[in-house]
Order: structure tokens, then sequence, then C-alpha cells
């Protein structure tokens, strides 16, 4: 990573400030995106935008900032969004400080302020450097998440028409994934939906795919694919349960799109398993009934007060391999298997050998 420190006065930084909400935040003439559209908006709260005002009056050092050089030899800010948000917004007249608001100052007052020198470092470097410094720089204050990280470093086209489609309030995706019930968690603003639809299309690799895509017109791939994920999900699953909203749909329909299902043979089973006690992750029904794997269930553990009376019963033998065992050294078994009607109770455990006890159910 290549970083050069610059002094550049506030007149200069606040020349074309302009904060069109969603759509973003620019200033040095055009070529500083403060705030790009694909980061959340975030906004200080009055007495820390104030306070910014104050140390720039006193002649008091704000922390250093930092600015990505971009390909295109504008630049964007990857530390001190916020401190560069209240300064424009102080100079085009947002707020007042005790009770003055910029143009009321006198031009000795205003000259003061605008000549006022910030110190901002150039940053350039690879992708990955550029998502190590990012992370590295944002390690205190108002956190981001990966997304945004990752919306930091892939910027382009792609990046601008994914977040047109899955980052704003009330977008495509939002609304698409909302009719009929929520079938995606988080919000948009905060990068979520984007998150997901990536990880959907690309089995959890996000980097790779906004990597290989970052010079693609258009996000229309991972627009179609989500919507092709959940018109398959609303008619394999068409009665729409809370739970639905934490399932990873799109490994299933990654790998369950072209098998022939049947809608109301699973609403039956799905309907018995959300009346089961001993199911208790609820959600984890949805990949149960296609792939059988009751790792996703979470069923419901024996107690100790079980496993005691199973121990002792068995006169702490075995009933596999008839061999005495410690009770640290034994695990609890369903002796009717859960998928077989078996029930999480005391009548139904019996301690098995942890060798036994894994051969048994294939670990």
């Amino acid at each position: 990573m290549k970083i050069e420190p610059h002094k550049i006065a506030i007149r200069e930084i606040v020349k074309g400030y302009k904060d069109s909400a969603e759509e973003g935040v620019v200033a040095y003439g055009g070529k500083l995106d403060i705030r790009p559209k694909y980061q959340r908006e975030f906004v200080y709260k009055p007495e820390q935008s104030k306070a910014v005002i104050e140390t720039i009056k006193s002649g008091f050092p704000l922390n250093v900032m930092y600015w990505m050089i971009r390909d295109d030899g504008g630049y964007e800010v990857l530390d001190g969004q916020q401190r560069t948000i209240s300064i424009g917004q102080y100079v085009t007249g947002d707020f007042s400080l005790n009770d003055r608001f910029f143009h009321n100052l006198t031009k000795e007052e205003q000259d003061e302020i605008l000549d006022y020198e910030l110190m901002v470092y150039f940053c350039e470097g690879t992708d990955k450097e550029r998502i190590d410094w990012f992370t590295i720089i944002n390690t205190y204050g108002e956190k981001v998440n990966d997304q945004e990280i990752r919306n930091a470093v892939y910027t382009g086209p792609w990046l601008s028409d994914a977040k047109m489609k899955f980052s704003k309030s009330n977008c495509v995706a939002y609304r698409l994934a909302n009719d009929g019930g929520k079938l995606v968690n988080g919000t948009p603003i905060r990068q979520e939906y984007l998150e997901t639809a990536l990880s959907w299309i690309n089995n959890g690799e996000i980097a790779d795919y906004m990597a290989n895509h970052q010079k693609d017109k258009n996000a229309d791939e991972l627009w179609g694919y989500f919507q092709d994920v959940v018109a398959w999900v609303r008619k394999t699953f068409p009665n729409y349960r809370n739970e639905m909203a934490v399932v990873n749909w799109g490994e299933l329909y990654n790998e369950f799109k072209d098998k022939k299902l049947d809608p109301k043979k699973l609403e039956v089973e799905i309907k018995n398993l959300m009346q089961d006690e001993d199911v208790t992750k609820k959600s984890g029904i949805y990949p149960y009934v296609l792939t059988r794997q009751e790792k996703y269930l979470n069923i419901r553990a024996f107690t100790d007060k079980m496993k005691r009376e199973a121990y002792e019963r068995q006169d702490e033998i075995c009933p596999k391999c008839k061999k005495h065992y410690d009770i640290e050294e034994m695990e609890a078994d369903h002796i009717t298997p859960w998928h077989e009607g078996g029930k999480t109770i005391a009548q139904n455990c019996q301690m098995l050998c942890k060798l036994d006890n894994r051969t048994k159910s294939g670990k």
C-alpha cells in the first residue's frame, strides 16, 4: 500500500460539496466521494459535529484522514467520512455553532475555518491491500461490516448497479423478498441484502464474485439469479412462516432447483416438525426436509439428569460393547432414533461409549 501525506485547506475540500442522501456525498470539486452511494448513510450526532467545528475554530489538529485514489483519478474517503461531512454541513449552513451559522460569521472568522488545513493521506494499492487497510483504520469508532469493506474495494459500474438493486431503502430486492413474507434477514442500507445475494450465487465466495464481475456494465446476472431463488422458494414453500427469513435459500436452490418436489407433501412434514418439541431450531426444518440431515434441527439434548438415570440403570455398562466406563467417557443416545419417532425423554435414553455412539451415528 502506497500512502502519501497531503495538507489540504477546507476551502478546497468543500468546493462542490453536495449531499444527495442515498446517492452519496461529494466534494473537492466533484473529485471526492465522501460517502459513495454504496456505503450506508451515517452522520454524527449534533454534539459530535459541533465538536469537529470547535476543534477547527480553536486551531487544534483533527485526526488524520485517508483517501483512496481511484482508477479514474478521483478519490474516495476511507476514513474521516463523518468529520468531512460535518465540515461540509456547517459551511453550507445545515447547522449552527453557539447560535451562529457559518454565513453569520465575519469574513475573518470564515477565512480562519476555510484556511484550516486537514492532514489527508492518499492511499493506493492492490485490492487486498485496500481491504486490509480499510479494516485496520475502521477498527475503532463506527464499525463497518465485511460487505462495506468489500464495497470500498470492488468499485465500478457493476457495484453501482448492484447497489441500485440491493442496497437502497425499499429497493427492488427488498420489495421482492418481502412480498408475501420476509425471505432475507437484515436491511438493504447495511448491505445485508447484497451480501446475502452474493453469498447465494457463489456459495459463500463473495469477494471472488465481486472481483470477477467488477468491470461488468451491470448486475443483471445477480439480480436475475435472486429473482429465480425467490420464485423457487415461493413455489416450493407457499405457506410462509417467520422462520423462513433466516434460511440459506441460495444453498438449497443451487442443490435442489432441478429436483421434482411436492410442496403439499413438504408442507405436511414441516407442519408436524414445527410442533415437535425436540426440534429446537425451527428454521432448520426447511433444509432438513430436503437434505434429511438432522444437524439442521438442533435436536433437543438429553439432560444431565436423564443421562445419570440411564447410566445407573445400565450399571455403568455400555450396552453395545458390554464394557464398563465412567460417565464422562460416555455419550447419550436415542434408543429409538429421533427420525423413527423416538423422543428425547428419559425412557428413550441410553449411554454408549464414545466409540459406539459415534459409530452408530456415523460421526
